[in-house]
């Protein structure tokens, strides 16, 4: 049962969250939120959700901010910062926004997996190495990359989408040994079979078996991925960093 002191173990920091304005995202930023956090994330193009995430994170006492960005764009990671910098600083980076263009490789385009990587992989360097500078100088800060158990493990049709991943768990380890003196930590969430809009869209015998594959015999919730994120980004975590933190009901065993 958390306590109010964890319940507050954010308060006052400021965290950018890209892709944040749906799903896994969503519930990041409304987490955050009601950890005390003021919030600045990134949508891609559903003003209309973007604006509901808002307003539900201010109505959490906090100041939240939206802002329309393609994270492929380097133009974009300032504009992020900035926007953190208003509202006081630059404590937490979650690089959370990602796309999927699924085909098998012999039928994949070399446009579809190059945006995969320049969205999911590039986009999260563009983030990291802006928010480095005045993490730097405040000598904290912690940035969450996430990963997805297809990183680690593999997909049959997703070979960009699992390269992307598997490419932040090397941005996460390498980072976290280059910024681990200056007091930053680096981690990374590799989510299992989450329910989303996409899990919601599959056919029934597909969502069978995959869970199948899952020893919990369930797909997560948002909220479980968002959880072990504000562990990661709070004090409670400050000796842990390069770190691949798990939230697969056991699918990754």
């Amino acid at each position: 049962m958390e306590t109010p002191a964890m319940q507050q173990n954010l308060a006052g920091k400021v965290a950018i969250v890209t892709g944040g304005s749906r799903g896994i995202g969503r519930a990041i930023v409304l987490e955050l939120a009601a950890r005390g956090a003021n919030v600045v994330f990134s949508y891609a193009g559903n003003a209309a959700a973007a604006e509901e995430t808002r307003a539900a994170a201010e109505a959490l006492g906090v100041a939240a901010r939206a802002i329309q960005a393609d994270v492929a764009s380097a133009d974009a990671a300032a504009t992020l910062v900035d926007a953190a910098k208003e509202l006081g600083g630059v404590d937490i980076l979650v690089n959370n926004a990602g796309i999927t263009r699924d085909k098998l490789a012999a039928r994949m385009s070399a446009e579809d997996f190059e945006a995969v990587i320049a969205t999911n992989l590039t986009g999260a360097f563009y983030m990291a190495k802006a928010v480095l500078r005045p993490m730097m100088r405040a000598r904290s800060g912690a940035i969450v990359n996430m990963s997805s158990v297809v990183g680690i493990h593999g997909n049959a049709g997703q070979v960009n989408y699992a390269a992307s991943k598997a490419g932040l768990i090397g941005l996460t380890k390498s980072l976290a040994r280059e910024v681990a003196g200056a007091g930053i930590r680096v981690n990374a969430v590799a989510p299992g079979f989450i329910a989303t809009d996409m899990t919601d869209a599959m056919p029934e015998a597909a969502r069978e078996a995959t869970l199948a594959q899952i020893p919990a015999r369930a797909l997560g919730e948002p909220e479980d991925v968002a959880h072990a994120v504000a562990f990661l980004v709070s004090d409670d975590a400050h000796y842990i960093t390069g770190q691949v933190l798990g939230v697969d009901g056991g699918m990754g065993m």
